[in-house]
């Protein structure tokens, strides 16, 4: 496989790439089956987070996702790639955690530094979290920061954030289940269960590069190798080991063999949520943005957007509880229904199953 250094992309690789993020075709039958797909789904936002599965489903509700993460442990919420908040499969943790966060652990002893935390203030930090969590059971980032603050150690700024995912890189603990509206950790032990033996490290690239093309290829390595957060060289060496599995394409981008090809269809129009998949998937949001970025992506914010014909088209947000919708120009009339339509179907999402319509 080869750098492709495309500055554009085709709109038939826009296509393959939606239909392997299951924004086009057959929509997934459950929450578990779309981070089946995806591998990662950035988590740092509630309602992104649970957004992204509904536009890859039909009929399912937000709180099929609380469920999944509460009742079924199917899903779990923790420091991966890059070094931020992911929604996984509780069968992809193991893995993942050890190949993905060891390159994250310097950022964080710096961050730590920077917000007044002390090498050994930041090990009682986690020895105070590891304690409270197997003496109390799941505990939400507000209880853990009371007993942290009582132990003298600082939680004021970002501090505290940066003392939980040093507890997190380290193993410790995850987002586990939900408390009310609140997200709780939970020790991995007690809500996992023993750790696997040890995986060797080509196999666990073989299996990063080959579940990544899965949901996002066509792809280039530079690709992989920043969704993950790992060299260059890693991502090579995974894909090396696929080879095999991979389809022959003539534009130097790798794909698994069997996945949709130029006959792919683009989406039709979606609303898509906050930190969707769509733009953290490769090198570039370019593609999917175009001259919107500075209006979607801000200071590292990435708000809430329509897709139509695979491209960016308004931003949206829901004050007081309705959706309101900001195009970047006129909206052709099918569009805009269609797009009305997606609206009243994230009010259903979000609202549950158990409340009236107009609630």
């Amino acid at each position: 496989m080869t750098d492709t250094g495309l500055a554009t992309v085709p709109a038939t690789v826009i296509a393959q790439r939606c239909a392997a993020q299951l924004l086009s075709g057959s929509p997934a039958r459950c929450v578990v089956d779309v981070v089946d797909r995806l591998l990662a789904v950035q988590g740092q936002d509630p309602r992104g987070a649970r957004l992204a599965i509904r536009a890859r489903t039909a009929g399912l509700f937000a709180a099929d996702v609380d469920m999944a993460l509460t009742a079924d442990r199917s899903l779990l919420i923790t420091w991966l790639n890059r070094g931020t908040l992911h929604l996984v499969r509780s069968a992809d943790y193991w893995w993942l955690h050890r190949l993905t966060t060891p390159p994250l652990l310097s950022g964080n002893a710096r961050r730590l530094s920077q917000e007044g935390v002390s090498p050994d203030a930041a090990n009682l930090g986690v020895r105070v979290i590891e304690r409270s969590l197997a003496q109390e059971g799941p505990l939400t980032r507000g209880q853990l920061r009371d007993r942290i603050s009582a132990a003298g150690v600082r939680t004021e700024g970002q501090a505290l954030v940066h003392v939980l995912m040093l507890a997190c890189l380290r193993g410790i603990c995850v987002r586990g289940p939900m408390i009310g509206s609140e997200h709780a950790y939970v020790l991995v032990r007690d809500w996992l269960g023993a750790p696997p033996g040890p995986v060797d490290p080509d196999r666990a690239l073989a299996m990063l590069a080959r579940r990544y093309l899965a949901g996002h290829g066509p792809a280039s390595d530079r690709d992989l190798a920043k969704w993950a957060g790992l060299p260059l060289r890693d991502a090579r060496r995974g894909l090396t080991v696929i080879a095999s599995e991979l389809g022959a394409r003539d534009d130097g981008l790798a794909a698994l063999a069997g996945q949709p090809d130029g006959g792919a269809q683009l989406p039709p129009p979606r609303l898509l949520g906050a930190y969707d998949p769509l733009l953290l998937g490769w090198e570039s949001r370019q593609p999917i943005l175009g001259s919107a970025q500075r209006i979607v992506t801000v200071n590292g914010l990435f708000r809430p957007f329509a897709l139509v014909r695979g491209r960016a088209v308004a931003t949206w947000a829901m004050p007081r509880g309705e959706v309101d919708i900001s195009p970047f120009g006129q909206l052709a009339g099918a569009d805009a229904a269609a797009l009305s339509a997606e609206a009243s179907d994230v009010k259903r999402f979000l609202r549950g199953p158990d409340s009236p319509p107009h609630s």
